[in-house]
């Protein structure tokens, strides 16, 4: 695919830019908690402005349903993304409409404008290709030019993502082309051994990457939620411990599959557990017990990864030279169930591997948990964009930006 430095080597100054980037940041009210998505899109953005382009940014955030709602407005996230850039930022208070074509002639060579959230259009998310179509011939009237730069949206069929591509001459931004790389470092020539840890709340959100991982890894680490399907499916109690029954018989076929081919799989030893789940908001305090994997009693529920498993985890993870990780080890947003996801970021700190942390809340808890994001190999910006290229799919906005 072309990348944005071959745009900036061609010149730019004087064209309308769109910068499909990923603004998708958590919110509480009009307060952005975590901008690291924003930060991520800030190289093409400035990158381009410094050259004289008059840049469009679009986004989605959140889910609305096809119309405006202010709930998931862009209007914090334009802030913020002047707020780095040290400069106005324009705010289109529409995607297509009246607004956006202003803010946009508006335009001086090096201004920067974010239209309102995409998703405030059915023909953004419509599964119908007229409809979706039609909405990116709107969009493409709004520039000269199509830069991909939103990672975490590339695994979706949308028109901003894939039909716009196609009306426009299109380039990779930085961010994707930083992506792209890595990832095929964690598929193509895998400096070994290769560790994967996965954690999460579902089994279920994971069958793919684990079908996939099974002849790519050396060792997998399951941890979170999805650990007490696999520990059912070894024929432990959990007690009343997030649960995928239905997944049963896919865990035990991994299982079985893995000891066949070698690969080892590592699950908890030892979890904290509590009768009640604790108040994320309040983070009231909690005592939880430790106890053994396989003897969670009935009336308790699994809420982190224990002891003995931080320190048989981190001993998996010394000596590996590439470690992909994605999802935490327990309910981390709780300072009581935190400790197992900061040890599994501690132990990539820690060695000397190829560190990636794959996107989601994963990236967050990093972030949360006070972690120094340059300290890790990559951190993506993408969760389940990630996890769908490892499985090897064909992911709808990259193919559109390789068209």
């Amino acid at each position: 695919m072309k990348t944005i430095d071959e745009l900036l080597a061609d010149g730019v100054a004087g064209k309308r830019v769109f910068v499909r980037a990923d603004l998708n940041v958590p919110l509480d009210g009009t307060t952005i908690t975590d901008d690291g998505r924003i930060r991520a899109v800030l190289p093409t953005v400035k990158a381009l402005a410094d050259a004289g382009a008059r840049v469009v940014v679009a986004s989605h955030l959140g889910r609305p349903k096809g119309a405006p709602d202010p709930a998931f407005s862009l209007a914090p996230a334009a802030r913020r993304i002047g707020e780095h850039l040290g400069t106005d930022v324009q705010f289109a208070t529409d995607t297509v409409g009246e607004s956006a074509e202003a803010t946009v002639a508006a335009l001086t060579d090096g201004q920067v404008a974010v239209v309102e959230n995409l998703r405030f259009n059915a023909g953004e998310t419509s599964k119908d290709d007229a409809e979706r179509g039609a909405f990116a011939d709107q969009l493409a009237a709004l520039a000269d030019v199509y830069v991909g730069d939103g990672f975490g949206a590339v695994h979706r069929k949308h028109a901003s993502v894939y039909d716009l591509p196609a009306r426009l001459p299109h380039y990779a931004g930085h961010l994707i082309a930083t992506e792209v790389g890595v990832l095929k470092k964690l598929t193509e020539d895998v400096k070994r051994p290769y560790a994967v840890v996965l954690g999460g709340a579902k089994v279920s959100d994971k069958l793919g990457v684990i079908e996939h991982l099974l002849e790519k890894a050396d060792r997998i680490l399951i941890g979170g939620g999805m650990a007490y399907t696999f520990l059912k499916a070894q024929g432990h109690e959990v007690g009343i411990s997030l649960l995928q029954e239905d997944q049963i018989p896919a865990v035990q076929g991994y299982l079985k599959r893995a000891e066949e081919r070698g690969v080892e799989f590592v699950l908890p030893v030892d979890v904290l557990v509590s009768a009640e789940f604790p108040d994320l908001k309040t983070k009231a305090p909690a005592n939880p017990t430790t106890v053994a994997a396989d003897a969670i009693p009935a009336d308790q529920e699994g809420l982190d990864i224990g002891p003995e498993t931080r320190k048989l985890y981190a001993s998996k993870l010394a000596d590996a030279a590439t470690v992909f990780w994605n999802g935490p080890m327990g309910v981390f947003e709780h300072p009581a169930y935190a400790e197992g996801t900061k040890a599994v970021a501690q132990a990539l700190l820690d060695s000397s591997a190829f560190t990636v942390v794959g996107g989601g809340d994963s990236a967050a808890a990093v972030r949360t948990l006070g972690f120094d994001e340059n300290a890790f190999g990559h951190i993506s910006t993408g969760g389940g964009a990630s996890l769908e290229y490892l499985e090897g799919k064909t992911l709808p906005g990259l193919a559109a930006l390789e068209n």
